[in-house]
Formats: structure tokens, sequence, C-alpha cells
């Protein structure tokens, strides 16, 4: 997925996905602890680059809620 689909996902749908990428990754990693060759190399660089972009995401948007409150409670 690209980075402006995750931006437009809600908070609930992210750590969904998140979830997704998660148990996806612990496959991958399973698969490449047994010596099984794996289809597509690539998918497990993607994977992760998946979970931190959801991260940093979900980090940005609580960053943004918490300046919101507090400009709200400046100015009661």
């Amino acid at each position: 997925m690209k980075n402006k689909e995750f931006i437009a996902m809600s908070g609930q749908e992210l750590l969904v996905k998140l979830s997704e990428l998660q148990k996806e990754l612990i496959k991958l990693n399973a698969q490449v602890a047994t010596g099984t060759a794996l289809k597509n190399p690539g998918l497990v660089n993607k994977t992760k680059k998946g979970i931190a972009t959801i991260k940093m995401i979900l980090h940005q948007k609580d960053i943004t809620s918490v300046k919101k409150k507090g400009v709200q409670k400046s100015n009661e």
C-alpha cells in the first residue's frame, strides 16, 4: 500500500492493518528460519516498511490530537 492510503485510514483501521502485517511478517520469518525459499524475497522488506509507516502515522496522529487538545484547553 502507498503512504497516502495509510494516511487516509482511521486509527482503528490502521491498528487492524498493523496487526495483519505483523502476523504476515511472523509467517515470513518462520519460512526463512526453516530454510524454505520465499516466492518473493522482497516481501519481507516491504512488510517491515509497511509496519514502520503505520507506526509513524499512528504516532503523528497521536501528537496532532494532543496538540489540538492542548490548544482547546488554553483557549478556555
